[in-house]
C-alpha cells in the first residue's frame, strides 16, 4: 500500500527503500510495528547490543506515528488526576515523570542523532473555552506541588494576545513541550537503527506466531523470524494476529487538515510559535507550519471517515467556530489516522507471557509515551529494570468486544454534549 498523502509525507526527507521479508531469519528481538514505539524500542535494544528485526505491515511510520498533530508533551492519554485516583499519588507521580522522560527522549534523539527535517519548535498552550481562572491556577499549583512540574499561567488577555479569538479564556503554557515533524523523526530513527545493526522489513505483515521451546517463530507471507523475545508495537492498524492483545484496545480514528498559505493573514489568527489545544474532552489541536499555514486536528470516531472533502468540511467548521476570520480560507489537504486506544486510556505495556511483550495503545498521546514505552520494554528485555510493572494495573483490559466501538462512540458523543453545556453555562 502506498504512503498516505499528508503534509508530512509531502515534506518528508527521502524514504529509504526497504525489502519485504522473503527469508528465514534469526535475531534476539523481533518487533512488530515500525511506529514510534517500535522504532524507539529497536534503537534502545540495538544500542544495548541486541540483534533486532522490525516487521511492519506497511512502511516505517505509515500509521499514526507519521500522520499526527506532531505535539510532544508530558502526560498520558488518561489524565493525571484519574491516574492518581486509581493508583495513588506516588505511583501517579512516577508515571508522570516517565511521560516527561519520553519528551526528553525525543528531544535528545533529534540532537544526538542529528535527525534531519524534524523542525522542533518549543512550547504548547492549552486553553479554556470558558472562564475558569481559579481552576487553571489550581491545576498549575497541583502539577508543581504534587508532580514537580512547572507550568506557566496565562490570563485571558495573554491568551488572546497569542490566539485572536473570543472563544478562549485562561491557558496553561508548557515551555518544555515541543512540536515537530513526526514522520521525519521516525524515518531518522529507522536509519539510526540500521546503522546500529538492526534490520527493518516493510510490507511484511505478521500473519501468526508460535513457540518452539523458548524461541518464538513469527511468520509472514514469504518468510519467518526466530527470536528470543517478541514485542508487539502495532497500534490502530493491528488486527487479530495480535491475539489477546487485539482485544485490549480499539482502533479510533482522528483527523487532520492543512490550510492554504495564509501569508500575513496568519497574524490575524495566531501570534505565537506554540502548539495550541483546548482542554475539552474532545479537543481541537493545531499549530502553524511553514510559517503561515495551519495544521489543524481534532475529533475522534470509531468509524474511519476517509473522504477528503467530508473531512475538510468537518474540520473547517470546527476551525471557523473558533476563528470566524478563517471562513474563506481553503483547505488543501485532509487525512485521517487510526490510533490504538484502550478503554482505560493507558497503554498496554508489559509482559504478556514469558518473552512476549506489549508496547502499544498509547491513544492520542503517543509521541512521548510511545518513546518512553519503547525504552521501558528495552530495559525489561535486557533485565535492566522492572519499570514495566508500573503499568500492570492497566494491562489487557477488555475492549468490549463487538460492543466496544458502539460504547466508545456513545461516550464521545456524550462528552461533546458535556463540553457544549459547560461552555454555555460558564463561557
Amino acid at each position: 500500500m502506498s504512503f498516505p498523502t499528508t503534509w508530512y509525507s509531502q515534506t518528508s526527507v527521502p524514504r529509504a527503500a526497504r525489502p519485504a521479508l522473503n527469508s528465514h531469519e534469526h535475531c534476539d528481538v523481533c518487533i512488530i510495528g515500525a511506529g514510534i514505539a517500535g522504532l524507539t524500542a529497536a534503537l534502545e535494544l540495538s544500542q544495548r547490543g541486541k540483534r533486532v528485526i522490525i516487521l511492519d505491515a506497511q512502511h516505517v511510520a505509515w500509521g499514526a506515528s507519521g500522520r499526527n498533530g506532531g505535539v510532544v508533551s508530558p502526560g498520558w492519554a488518561q489524565g493525571s488526576g484519574a491516574i492518581r485516583k486509581k493508583l495513588g499519588l506516588e505511583h501517579a507521580r512516577t508515571l508522570f515523570q516517565m511521560s516527561a522522560e519520553g519528551v526528553e527522549i525525543v528531544r535528545r534523539n533529534i540532537t544526538e542523532l542529528a535527525l534531519s527535517g524534524c523542525a522542533p519548535s518549543a512550547g504548547t498552550i492549552r486553553v479554556k473555552r470558558y472562564d475558569d481562572r481559579a481552576g487553571v491556577k489550581a491545576h498549575i499549583d497541583t502539577m508543581r506541588r504534587d508532580f514537580g512540574y512547572e507550568l506557566n499561567f496565562l490570563d485571558t488577555p495573554q491568551v488572546r494576545e497569542r490566539a485572536h479569538t473570543l472563544r478562549y479564556f485562561q491557558g496553561v503554557e508548557d515551555p518544555n513541550a515541543l512540536h515537530f515533524h513526526p514522520l521525519n523523526y521516525c524515518l531518522g530513527l529507522a536509519l539510526a537503527i540500521e546503522a546500529a545493526g538492526g534490520r527493518i522489513f516493510e510490507q511484511s505483515k505478521m500473519l501468526a506466531w508460535h513457540r518452539e521451546g523458548a524461541d518464538k517463530i513469527v511468520t509472514t507471507a514469504q518468510g519467518s523470524v526466530r527470536c528470543q523475545d517478541l514485542v508487539f508495537c502495532a497500534g490502530g492498524y493491528g488486527g487479530p494476529e495480535l491475539q489477546k492483545l487485539s482485544r485490549a484496545y480499539l482502533p479510533i480514528a482522528t483527523y487532520v487538515v492543512l490550510t492554504e498559505h495564509l501569508g500575513d493573514a496568519i497574524k490575524t489568527v495566531l501570534d505565537s510559535g506554540a502548539a495550541f489545544s483546548d482542554d475539552r474532552r474532545a479537543s481541537d489541536y493545531y499549530r502553524v507550519v511553514e510559517g503561515d499555514r495551519l495544521l489543524w486536528g481534532g475529533r475522534i470516531t470509531t468509524r474511519n471517515e476517509q473522504d477528503e472533502q467530508t473531512l475538510a468540511a468537518m474540520l473547517k467548521a470546527d476551525m471557523v467556530a473558533v476563528y470566524p476570520q478563517l471562513a474563506n480560507v481553503n483547505i488543501e489537504l485532509a487525512w485521517s489516522g487510526l490510533m490504538g486506544y484502550s478503554t482505560n486510556k493507558m497503554p498496554n505495556l508489559g509482559l504478556l507471557e514469558p518473552g512476549v511483550w506489549a508496547c502499544t495503545s498509547f491513544g492520542g498521546h503517543g509521541l512521548n509515551t510511545g518513546s518512553i514505552g519503547g525504552r521501558v520494554i528495552a530495559e525489561a528485555v535486557c533485565g535492566e529494570s522492572a519499570r514495566h510493572e508500573r503499568f500492570k494495573p492497566y494491562l489487557l483490559d477488555w475492549n468490549g468486544g463487538p460492543f466496544g466501538r458502539v460504547a466508545a462512540n456513545a461516550i464521545y458523543q456524550s462528552l461533546k454534549v458535556m463540553d457544549f453545556v459547560q461552555e454555555r453555562l460558564r463561557g
